[in-house]
């Protein structure tokens, strides 16, 4: 260590300076390593951040339903029974577009309406309800608490009747807030089994909602291409 000298009123002091000669590389090749793996780090984080944006980017489903639910083409399977005409497809489609309506404006009441006494309702986080007056009852919280103020977006996949008096539609959905969103946009995958009770009416039995990770399900994809169903190969 090498020192400097200041005069002052009270005399002359040492000061100590900065090491030089060998002394000084220890602390340079210190700060060095520290330089590479800080920049190696950002890289590291740039480049996971680049990839998870370009999977995002690119994950948007191929197969995005319809907008109306009359406009899909329904597959018509015919039981002993018998089988479902265009007329119990425009039904269904009523009911969902009840389902629909009774959300937008709140009417827990009316949403409850649309299923069955029994049905069950299963949400994309998980929680299984019971019946009707369990999901009514529900839904009346949400409206005042996590989705106020929402409404409910579908694009419909497909329906396949089973006779005349069952029918499963399947869905991308999601509830939003301002501008409609987009098909490709929706998040959530969802069935819909609706069954036509005594009274005539088609009512909601069973629905099943299922969160879509648009980004691991693109990265399965990539790495087994064989995972992906056959519409979005």
């Amino acid at each position: 260590m090498g020192t400097t000298t200041t005069s002052t009123d009270a005399g002359t002091t040492a000061e100590p300076t900065a090491p030089t000669g060998p002394a000084a590389k220890p602390a340079t090749r210190r700060r060095t390593v520290k330089r590479i793996l800080l920049g190696g780090t950002l890289v590291t984080v740039l480049a996971a951040a680049g990839g998870y944006f370009w999977l995002d980017a690119t994950s948007d489903p191929k197969v995005l339903g319809k907008a109306e639910c009359t406009a899909v083409t329904p597959s018509l399977t015919a039981t002993a029974s018998g089988r479902a005409t265009a007329g119990d497809q425009r039904a269904v489609c009523t009911t969902l577009r009840a389902l629909t309506d009774a959300w937008d404006r709140a009417d827990a009441t009316g949403y409850g309406e649309q299923f069955t006494a029994d049905a069950t309702y299963t949400t994309y986080v998980g929680t299984h309800y019971q019946g009707r007056q369990d999901i009514a009852d529900a839904h009346r919280a949400l409206f005042g608490g996590f989705v106020e103020g929402t409404g409910l977006a579908d694009s419909f996949l497909g329906i396949r009747f089973y006779g005349p008096d069952t029918a499963v539609v399947t869905s991308r959905g999601d509830t939003y807030k301002g501008d409609r969103p987009s098909a490709a946009d929706l998040t959530k995958t969802q069935t819909y089994t609706l069954v036509r009770e005594g009274d005539g009416h088609w009512r909601i039995a069973a629905f099943h909602n299922t969160k879509r990770q648009n980004v691991m399900e693109r990265l399965s994809f990539l790495w087994d291409p064989a995972t992906a169903p056959e519409a979005e190969k």
